[in-house]
């Protein structure tokens, strides 16, 4: 019902855009049946405008890491990236399912959101400066705080003691078109190490090429590596990632084209309404009976009348929906991560010392 109305929505808002562009105000009907005002029309070009349209949001994945973006034999896209796609699909259409896939690799992310191709990526993407403003990306909150690590064999007397020194002389192996590549060369070279590196666009020929040798080392995020690892079975049981320290930062969250603000709000704060209601205790299994928990809480689920919502161009309960259909943040990190014993870290809250502190709701 609640896609129907939004169909409706869109229907009316192109009957009103007939010969020269949107005017005016549009009404839309929440699932809780309380008919909202929506925000000024937007452009044609607008982004949010044109997932509305559309009624699915395109969302660029990684479909080979198992626990962040992964495409099962069956074609099912599972992972803690995966379910932002699905969240901010909830939020926008009310449909955590309607979403488009796109699996990507490193080399040709970029492209897709500067194309149009997608509307979203949510693929394991570090927030750098150059990325920032010369390639003409806007980044969201950062949704994974992760770090550069090297993995190597203990067999070749490797451990999880090891230092960037000990690769002296090493193969290097690491993904094309990342962060990765420049940061292992600047750290090798300011640590007096000589390495050769090779790189590959393909995760996979790049684990290959360390599973048969021709690499001594292979480097990455260290949440990268470790799901490599744990899902590698037998195999992965020799490997040992190091240094205990990363050799950078590798603020990772969700990407989409410049001067979108309004499609970008709604992702950001998707997130956030997710880190809320962790804060809260709010989950997808509780959601109904915390709704006026706080005044907070009333507004972001859209249960009272000073929500904000459709000041964004939303449905008032949008934020609900994502809780509802996809769960709060550390629901979404328990489904995924934790199972591969990667602990919450920076990743917690800051109310256990962690780096995630999500703005108020007001």
């Amino acid at each position: 019902m609640r896609r129907e109305m939004v169909a409706l929505l869109v229907l009316m808002l192109a009957a009103a855009g007939c010969g020269g562009g949107y005017t005016g105000e549009s009404t839309t009907t929440a699932a809780s049946a309380t008919t909202q005002t929506a925000a000024a029309e937007p452009s044609p070009t607008d982004l949010l405008h044109a997932v509305f349209a559309r009624g699915e949001l395109n969302c660029g994945v990684n479909e080979i890491l198992p626990g962040f973006g992964y495409k099962d034999s069956e074609g099912v896209f599972t992972g803690f990236d995966v379910d932002l796609c699905r969240a901010v699909a909830a939020a926008i259409l009310g449909d955590a399912q309607a979403v488009r896939y796109r699996s990507l690799n490193s080399a040709t992310r970029f492209e897709a959101v500067n194309s149009g191709l997608i509307d979203l990526l949510s693929r394991n993407t570090t927030w750098t400066q150059s990325r920032d403003t010369d390639l003409g990306l806007d980044f969201g909150p950062t949704t994974y705080y992760d770090g550069q690590q090297l993995m190597a064999k203990g067999a070749a007397g490797f451990h999880s003691m090891s230092t960037l020194e000990d690769i002296e002389g090493a193969v290097v192996c690491a993904n094309a078109g990342t962060t990765t590549e420049k940061n292992i060369s600047e750290a090798a070279a300011a640590a007096g190490v000589n390495i050769t590196l090779n790189t590959f666009e393909d995760a996979n020929i790049v684990l290959e090429n360390f599973s048969s040798g021709a690499c001594d080392v292979v480097t990455g995020d260290g949440s990268a590596l470790v799901s490599r690892k744990a899902t590698e079975g037998a195999a992965g049981d020799d490997w040992v990632i190091f240094p205990q320290v990363p050799i950078s930062k590798e603020p990772l969250g969700p990407v989409w084209i410049q001067n979108q603000s309004r499609f970008g709000d709604v992702v950001t704060w998707t997130v956030f309404a997710m880190l809320i209601a962790e804060e809260k205790g709010i989950t997808s299994s509780n959601v109904d009976d915390m709704l006026n928990v706080d005044g907070e809480a009333s507004r972001l689920f859209g249960a009272t009348e000073d929500e904000l919502q459709t000041k964004m161009g939303l449905p008032a309960d949008a934020f609900y929906q994502v809780i509802k259909q996809v769960g709060n943040y550390a629901e979404v990190f328990d489904r995924h991560l934790t199972p591969l014993a990667l602990g919450r870290g920076l990743n917690a809250l800051y109310t256990d010392g962690g780096l995630l502190y999500p703005p108020p709701a007001r």
